[in-house]
C-alpha cells in the first residue's frame, strides 16, 4: 500500500482570517477536486470563500499547482503528486 504524501496548500492573506489565521494548510488529496472537497469537510468557513454554490473555484481566485493554473490544464481534475504545492490566490486586477 503507497504511503500518502502531505502536500502543502498556500492560503492568500485575503482568506487566512476563514481559515484561524494560518498561512499553509495540508492535503493527502489525489487531485484538486478532492482537496477541494476535503476544504469543503474541514475548512467550513474558508471554503465558500474559494468555491462558489455550484463547487466551481470562485472567478477571482486562481488555483495553481506548482507554477501552472489550474485553469490552463485540467481543472479540477488535476492531479497532485508529491513534491507538488498548491497555491490558492487573489486575482489582481487594475487599469
Amino acid at each position: 500500500m503507497a504511503q500518502s504524501t502531505t502536500i502543502p496548500i498556500r492560503i492568500p492573506t485575503a482568506l487566512r482570517e476563514y481559515c484561524r489565521n494560518v498561512s499553509q494548510l495540508s492535503t493527502t488529496a489525489p487531485d484538486v477536486r478532492s482537496m477541494l472537497a476535503e476544504l469543503e469537510r474541514e475548512q467550513p468557513r474558508l471554503y465558500p470563500n474559494i468555491c462558489d454554490e455550484t463547487g466551481a473555484v470562485r472567478r477571482h481566485l486562481n488555483v495553481f499547482v506548482n507554477n501552472a493554473s489550474i485553469r490552463d490544464g485540467a481543472g479540477p481534475a488535476t492531479l497532485l503528486a508529491p513534491g507538488d504545492v498548491v497555491t490558492i490566490l487573489t486575482a489582481v486586477s487594475g487599469g
